[in-house]
C-alpha cells in the first residue's frame, strides 16, 4: 500500500488503558453529582482530550466541573496506570515489524504528553516512542474529531496526509483521520465495529494489523 507513516492512536491501541481510565472518569464525575456509567462514558468520551468532559457537562447541566477536575482526574488516572496498565497485546511485535521494515510511525493522542509518557512507562512501551515521535492533543488547537492533531503529526514527521495510516479504536479518532484525508484501520478490541463504519478497514487483533500495513508476507 505504500504507505510513509503509521500514526498511531494511544489509549486502547498502544496501552490497555481504556478500561482502568473510563471507570475513573465515570467514578469521579458520579461523585460530583453527574451520574456517569463506564458505558456512559465510554460512549461520550473515548477517545477524545479532556475538554470535551468539560464541554458535555456544561452543555448538559448548566454546570461547571470544578477547577482542580483535570489534575484530579489525572492523578487518579495514573495511579492506576502504575498499579495495572499493560501494553495491547501484539503492539510489542508490530512496532518491532515496523522498526525492521524501516516504516516511520509515531503516536498522536488525545492525552496529555504527561499521560501518554506515563502510561508508556509503566506498560513497557517507551522505548519505542523517543519525543520526536509523540504528538498530543495539547499541541494543537482542537482535539479529536478535527483533523488537528492528525494534520500536525504528519507535517512534523514530513509526510503528506495521503501518505499516512492512522491506527484507531474511537468513532472520534476514525473521524478525525478522515477529516484529515488519511486511510484508518479501526481496532474493535473494544468497540463495535459498527461503530468505526467509515474506516478503511477493521481488525481485531493486532495479528492482523502487519498485513493491513503492508508488511505481511
Amino acid at each position: 500500500m505504500g504507505y510513509e507513516l503509521i500514526i498511531f492512536d494511544n489509549d486502547g491501541v498502544l496501552v490497555d488503558s481504556e478500561p482502568l481510565a473510563n471507570g475513573i472518569l465515570a467514578g469521579y464525575l458520579t461523585e460530583l453529582g453527574h451520574p456517569t456509567t463506564y458505558e456512559d462514558s465510554l460512549r461520550d468520551y473515548m477517545g477524545s482530550a479532556v475538554h470535551r468532559v468539560h464541554d458535555l457537562v456544561y452543555e448538559r447541566t448548566g454546570q461547571r466541573l470544578p477547577v482542580e477536575f483535570d489534575e484530579v482526574l489525572l492523578a487518579r488516572t495514573l495511579a492506576a496506570f502504575e498499579r495495572e496498565l499493560e501494553p495491547v497485546a501484539g503492539i510489542g511485535e508490530v512496532l518491532g515489524g515496523l522498526q525492521e521494515a524501516g516504516v516511520l510511525y509515531c503516536v498522536a493522542s488525545s492525552s496529555s504528553h504527561r499521560r501518554i509518557r506515563a502510561g508508556h512507562r509503566a506498560a513497557g512501551l517507551s522505548e519505542w516512542f523517543g519525543d520526536w515521535r509523540l504528538f498530543s492533543a495539547e499541541d494543537v488547537g482542537r482535539g479529536k474529531p478535527a483533523p488537528d492533531l492528525f494534520l500536525h503529526a504528519a507535517r512534523e514527521m514530513g509526510v503528506e496526509p495521503a501518505r499516512c495510516v492512522v491506527v484507531e479504536d474511537s468513532p472520534l479518532g476514525v473521524q478525525a483521520a478522515v477529516a484529515a484525508g488519511m486511510d484508518v484501520y479501526g481496532f474493535t478490541a473494544m468497540t463495535p465495529a459498527g461503530l468505526l463504519g467509515s474506516a478503511t478497514g477493521l481488525f481485531g487483533s493486532m495479528k492482523e494489523l502487519p498485513a493491513l500495513l503492508g508488511l505481511g508476507a
